[in-house]
């Protein structure tokens, strides 16, 4: 039993149309060719960047709580308590 070409797939009637181009034409044939096997392994290997963007986003947040944790020690230090009370309290008396 044979399939007629209407009833092919398209993918197949479009390889079928790549491989003739490919063996008419030699120059036409190398570049197309290249495109379509460059354009078959980008397919294959899938989008760019899968799953690293979740990671991206724990070693941020990671860094933005420790990066939190240091600037509350040192706000919280006598020092900086104090130095931070006078400058209230001067700001508060000068109105």
């Amino acid at each position: 039993m044979t399939k007629s070409v209407r009833t092919a797939r398209p993918t197949v009637v479009l390889l079928a149309l790549l491989l003739a181009v490919l063996l008419a034409v030699p120059r036409v044939g190398r570049r197309l060719g290249g495109w379509f096997r460059h354009r078959c392994r980008r397919l294959a290997a899938g989008p760019p960047d899968a799953g690293m963007s979740t990671a991206e986003y724990a070693i941020g947040t990671v860094a933005a709580c420790a990066f939190a944790a240091v600037l509350y020690k040192v706000v919280t230090s006598g020092t900086v308590s104090g130095a931070l009370a006078e400058i209230l309290e001067r700001a508060l008396h000068a109105v």
